[in-house]
């Protein structure tokens, strides 16, 4: 498990720095809409209804008014984090499927039943997921199954994770999903630039776990 952790913490910080630029462009062309992936909007509405079940899952987890406020002042950036994250996600999905990887519920709950174990039960998983990536307890599911998309794809592509050449092979696949999906973000909440945005990857999960299969199989 420490070796598992060690591994992901150190590419989270370097896979950001080795990911291309995943094509996007922002526009005014698409009121309402937070981004279009896929032609699909995902909508103010929607991004702010993720947000304050976020905000509601901390005051909940919070009995200082205190130290909510400090929870609220870590996380300002939690709209465009959320975003940047549920984006990424739908990116990943399409290149997961373009490599014909599938998740199954199984797998989930596989997952899922083995992080509760060595967190020390469902609460502090959820508690877990909710500080350090801003995921709230409803959403957990869909998380961790994003979790195994990942690790999936890099198995799929027979990459390396910890090598350069992996990293990039990896994030060629992403990039090309990207361009496939023509994600358009909504200047407000940023430009859709995997390279340069480190909240992406300080609040997507998988990008600190994708590693984690390469360096068990390498075990």
């Amino acid at each position: 498990m420490h070796r598992r952790r060690r591994t992901a913490l150190v590419l989270s910080a370097a896979i950001v720095a080795a990911a291309p630029l995943l094509t996007a462009c922002g526009s005014a062309a698409h009121p309402g809409a937070a981004a279009v992936v896929g032609g699909q909007r995902i909508t103010v509405a929607q991004l702010e209804s993720r947000v304050n079940e976020v905000r509601a899952a901390q005051r909940a987890a919070t009995t200082d008014e205190a130290q909510y406020e400090q929870t609220i002042a870590k996380t300002g950036t939690l709209a465009r984090d959320t975003l940047h994250g549920m984006v990424l996600d739908q990116v990943l999905d399409r290149a997961a499927k373009d490599a014909g990887v599938t998740v199954t519920r199984k797998d989930t709950q596989q997952l899922r039943t083995s992080l509760e174990a060595q967190a020390g039960g469902a609460k502090a998983l959820e508690s877990a997921w909710l500080q350090n990536y801003g995921v709230a307890p409803a959403h957990l599911e869909d998380s961790l199954r994003t979790e195994i998309e990942a690790q999936k794809l890099a198995a799929k592509l027979g990459v390396d994770m910890n090598t350069t050449d992996g990293k990039a092979t990896f994030w060629k696949a992403m990039s090309t999903a990207s361009k496939e999906l023509h994600v358009d973000l909504n200047p407000r909440y940023g430009a859709w630039d995997v390279q340069k945005s480190s909240r992406v990857d300080a609040k997507t999960p998988w990008l600190r776990e994708v590693t984690a299969a390469a360096s068990q199989q390498t075990m």
